[in-house]
């Protein structure tokens, strides 16, 4: 197992980062049902192709991200931060998708959800300059405090912040984004050294012989 991890880092942490996403995606779903409430309904495309699809398609970038990440990164590969989008492309895809967001405004939710992540996980980055972090900080606070702020508007006065269940559903959606917002997060990460990303193979190997690794300059 560790050194099937060890040969292939890169499809190890992308399909545990599209594991990540699909649980994510599912459990978000969740949320939409309370929200809906007996209104909701499931759907082969509504449900999978635009919700479950496009979170194992941001899930296995942000892991693919992080195997980058460790090895020392690649040319335009903090692009990957965008991974999040995909839950904004996909259900405009729907027939008539486009249309009813720009005449009835739905669909808006995923696209502030998408947005969200991506700014805020810029904004918790320690990567480019502290005023646009700040402006994309302050943006996605707003968006995710009028998100938590909803339920009542769209689930009725069950879902109020003083009622339990309403306290809870508006945790439940913060916690969602400010965990995509810290996936997101990891393109925008400093990029590990070669010595770095050889220390556990190294130690792995002379473990065995009951040697230990040489760290820092030492191991030049």
């Amino acid at each position: 197992m560790n050194s099937h991890f060890l040969g292939r880092p890169a499809v190890t942490l992308t399909a545990l980062g599209t594991t990540c996403g699909i649980a994510w995606a599912a459990g978000f779903r969740g949320y939409m049902v309370e929200l809906a409430g007996p209104a909701s309904t499931f759907d082969w495309w509504g449900t999978f192709g635009a919700l479950i699809f496009p979170g194992a398609v941001a899930g296995g970038l942000l892991g693919w991200a992080e195997a980058l990440r460790r090895t020392g990164g690649r040319q335009h590969w903090r692009w990957l931060a965008l991974a999040p989008l995909a839950f904004a492309v996909a259900p405009m895809l729907l027939p008539g998708a486009v249309p009813a967001l720009l005449t009835q405004g739905l669909g808006g939710g995923a696209i502030a959800v998408a947005l969200m992540a991506v700014g805020g996980g810029y904004a918790v980055s320690r990567r480019g300059p502290l005023w646009s972090r700040l402006a994309c900080g302050i943006t996605s606070a707003a968006l995710l405090a009028a998100l938590a702020l909803a339920g009542p508007g769209i689930g009725g006065p069950a879902l109020a912040l003083t009622e339990p269940r309403g306290a809870w559903v508006a945790v439940l959606a913060a916690a969602f984004v400010i965990v995509l917002a810290l996936a997101s997060s990891i393109p925008h990460g400093a990029v590990a050294t070669t010595a770095d990303s050889l220390v556990p193979l190294q130690s792995t190997r002379l473990a065995r012989h009951g040697v230990s690794p040489r760290l820092g300059k030492d191991a030049s």
